[in-house]
């Protein structure tokens, strides 16, 4: 069975639409969060903690791009998927992949197309859990035809 991702085009007050640029010192920007069901029910309960480790060290791994969100976790069936919809200050960023919190920085940004994450797609990951607010949830559709799709959004 396929599906597809999709939201809402309504932006809470004060937030930008994802850009070609990297997130820029003091701005808030709707981010996602792909995850499992059950995982999306604990985080909504409890909040985001952050990751052990992965590409950018510890942090909570984000994207400014729904496509991206959507796929994770990879291998995991996608009927069972949910995106995390979240507003997130991203305080400053820079280009130190692995000590970027160290020195001061809050969020770390990989650009599309840069060689970093096979898919080409965007992806950030903020230290502190605390900058992120939850907005809602997005789940997949199934296509059940060849036909124009609609999509559910589940908000908070």
């Amino acid at each position: 069975m396929s599906f597809q991702w999709a939201e809402d085009d309504f932006l809470p007050p004060g937030v930008v639409r994802m850009d070609r640029e990297g997130p820029r010192d003091g701005r808030t920007y709707i981010m996602y969060h792909g995850t499992t069901s059950a995982s999306a029910r604990s985080i909504l309960a409890l909040g985001f903690r952050q990751s052990l480790d992965g590409m950018l060290g510890r942090g909570v791994y984000l994207s400014r791009d729904l496509e991206k969100a959507s796929r994770y976790p990879i291998d995991h069936p996608e009927n069972d998927r949910v995106v995390i919809k979240v507003k997130v200050n991203v305080g400053m960023n820079h280009p130190l992949q692995m000590t970027w919190h160290d020195h001061g920085y809050d969020t770390a940004w990989v650009p599309p197309n840069c060689g970093m994450v096979r898919s080409g797609l965007e992806e950030n990951c903020v230290w502190d859990p605390k900058r992120i607010s939850i907005i809602g949830t997005i789940e997949p559709k199934p296509l059940l035809c060849g036909c124009d799709q609609t999509y559910r959004s589940l908000t908070k």
